[in-house]
């Protein structure tokens, strides 16, 4: 099949609701293409106006971690975009074949990827749907973000929900503003990140349920259980930064270039001390802080100097009345602890017998001040 007279379609890779995706050959300049084909162009035009703008907005962008288009048309009432063929596969495919992935191999996907996420914001593009289905793993094991076919321009004044009153994008990793019907940010990307990172680390992701509102609210109201629960490896730096990248506020999430530079060094791997900024507010975590054991106190005894060598022992201060022995002493001091742990045992006998005593006391003395004169 040749659409456009010049793109050579060879084997479908992928379908969804909108088209499929060919493997293609551009025979003008000679190189391997993807074709993304959609249906009809009348057959759904609020579909059509959502592939152009996929076109028009991957367009604007030009970074090594976003695919790159290459061309946009018209072919046969159909439309048509022509794209970098990354060999490799998705994150999604790789979560179902391999599980949760290494943690330094998470740290690498967050880097690249919030690299891609900031230059497409720095063109006032918001992806609004990053999830693992999303980000392709090419040969190079270099990640790329694909699929713009719902992102939305910074300076939109549209809503955050289609004519039909629906949330677009993915309820899994819907950034808590956006499920309250707020319009997408810069802030909502870098939450979907962040569920996509905590997904690559425990192999789910923070929130899950059989309802799709329910999954909402937890978005809303809940907080995300510490990922080192599921990854015990993973270093408190890491999470501490993960959980403030899943902030329920999104002026408390770093931005996409802070998230990449600071996954770019090694600093995931340090003490969770040394993950938050100073200047982060103490709110934007959910992470639990960990705290060295305190050392243990040790109480030394006094030391007593030895008596010299041929001396005698000096007497006691009083010189008349020798110490009590000590098991006489210790038996003594027993026998009284016993006898108030027995009081506080037996509390009904002991209050019984104290009014006992106290009748009876009180009767020897009425008898005394009354006296036999009387």
């Amino acid at each position: 099949m040749l659409v456009a007279d010049r793109y050579r379609l060879d084997v479908a890779i992928g379908r969804g609701g909108m088209g499929e995706v060919w493997r293609g050959h551009d025979q003008v300049l000679g190189r391997p293409v993807a074709v993304k084909l959609m249906l009809a162009a009348d057959s759904d035009p609020e579909a059509a106006a959502r592939f152009r703008l996929e076109a028009q907005t991957a367009a604007r962008l030009h970074h090594p971690q976003v695919v790159t288009v290459f061309d946009f048309g018209a072919w046969q009432d159909r439309f048509f975009l022509v794209m970098e063929l990354v060999e490799g596969h998705s994150l999604a495919q790789e979560l179902e074949t391999l599980g949760p992935l290494p943690v330094d191999r998470v740290a690498a996907v967050a880097a690249q990827t919030a690299a891609g996420l900031a230059a497409a914001h720095r063109q006032g593009v918001i992806h609004r749907d990053i999830k693992p289905g999303n980000l392709i793993r090419g040969a190079d094991d270099g990640v790329k973000i694909a699929d713009f076919g719902i992102a939305r321009f910074a300076d939109d004044s549209s809503a955050a929900l289609t004519g039909v009153g629906q949330i677009v994008g993915t309820s899994l990793y819907l950034a808590p503003e956006r499920a309250l019907g707020s319009a997408a940010g810069p802030g909502s990307d870098v939450y979907a990140l962040g569920c996509v990172l905590y997904q690559l680390l425990v192999g789910e992701p923070p929130f899950q349920s059989d309802h799709a509102a329910a999954v909402l609210h937890q978005h809303v109201a809940a907080a995300p259980a510490p990922p080192s629960w599921r990854c015990p490896r993973l270093p408190g730096a890491f999470e501490e930064y993960l959980l403030r990248m899943l902030a329920k506020r999104p002026e408390e999430r770093p931005a996409a270039q802070e998230v990449a530079d600071w996954f770019a060094t090694a600093v995931w791997q340090g003490a969770a001390a040394a993950s938050v900024p100073a200047e982060a507010p103490a709110s934007s975590a959910y992470a639990m802080p960990r705290t060295a054991a305190p050392a243990p106190t040790v109480y030394a005894l006094p030391k007593t100097p030895a008596p010299a060598a041929g001396s005698r022992r000096a007497p006691a201060a009083s010189g008349r009345r020798r110490s009590a022995k000590p098991g006489r002493q210790e038996g003594g001091d027993n026998l009284h602890l016993r006898v108030r742990a027995l009081m506080r045992r037996h509390k009904v006998i002991t209050i019984a017998v104290a009014g006992a005593v106290a009748l009876v006391v009180s009767t020897l003395l009425s008898m005394a001040a009354i006296g036999p004169g009387n």
